[in-house]
């Protein structure tokens, strides 16, 4: 049997080396490859939205990943959700998102679903996922979202720890008003591991082993 190829589409290259080892971890014997453009997530940032020019754009990576001879597409990124969509409608392999596997689970676990996220431009794509995956399942949820306001800018500026505590914060604040929580970014999750067990008081869900596991079970 031939070997599977995974395309890995980053719009950050810190995600390379934390999917490098997920898939190394569920996806024995299947080929990797990252293409990596953070231009697109910088063009949202600015522009405050996913334009047409950009999710354009989006589309052209993706179907370069399906030339480039991937049999399955991984997208990890959350903010350019709805040109992924797109994407999939015009290529012939799997192109999937970061956050569905995630997004599923979430509605699985609770009706009152929590999403916390350090950018507008990644809060809105993924609650808006959310709200659409209940909906396709038949299941009434409440959405609770949570912006923690600076921590971007924090980490961006180089005060990691700052966007930690940030973050951790916000966790804390939103696991007393829901049933699960939403992480829209994967570089919230290790804040996740720094977090005292006490206040682990609901499952709090993050998109990348979610979204390998997935593919796992879909390439086997």
């Amino acid at each position: 049997m031939k070997q599977k190829t995974l395309g890995l589409v980053h719009t950050s290259a810190t995600l390379v080396p934390i999917f490098q080892q997920l898939c190394q971890e569920h996806l024995p014997g299947v080929s990797i490859f990252n293409m990596v453009d953070d231009s697109l997530i910088k063009d949202v940032i600015s522009k405050g939205e996913l334009t047409p020019t950009t999710a354009k754009r989006v589309v052209n990576q993706i179907s370069a990943a399906e030339q480039a001879g991937a049999d399955y597409i991984l997208v990890t990124c959350s903010s350019i959700g709805r040109a992924i969509e797109t994407a999939a409608t015009l290529s012939d392999v799997p192109v999937i998102r970061v956050d569905l596997a995630m997004a599923d689970e979430a509605v699985n676990t609770g009706r009152s679903i929590g999403v916390i996220a350090t950018l507008p431009t990644t809060l809105e794509p993924t609650a808006d996922l959310v709200a659409r995956r209940a909906q396709l399942a038949k299941k009434e949820i409440v959405l609770n979202t949570k912006l923690c306001k600076g921590a971007f800018e924090a980490l961006m500026s180089g005060n990691a720890d700052m966007h930690d505590k940030m973050v951790a914060d916000a966790l804390k604040e939103l696991s007393k008003e829901v049933d699960v929580i939403v992480l829209a970014q994967a570089s919230m999750a290790r804040v996740v591991d720094t977090l005292p067990q006490a206040d682990r008081i609901v499952p709090i869900l993050s998109s990348p082993a979610l979204a390998v596991k997935y593919l796992a079970k879909l390439i086997q």
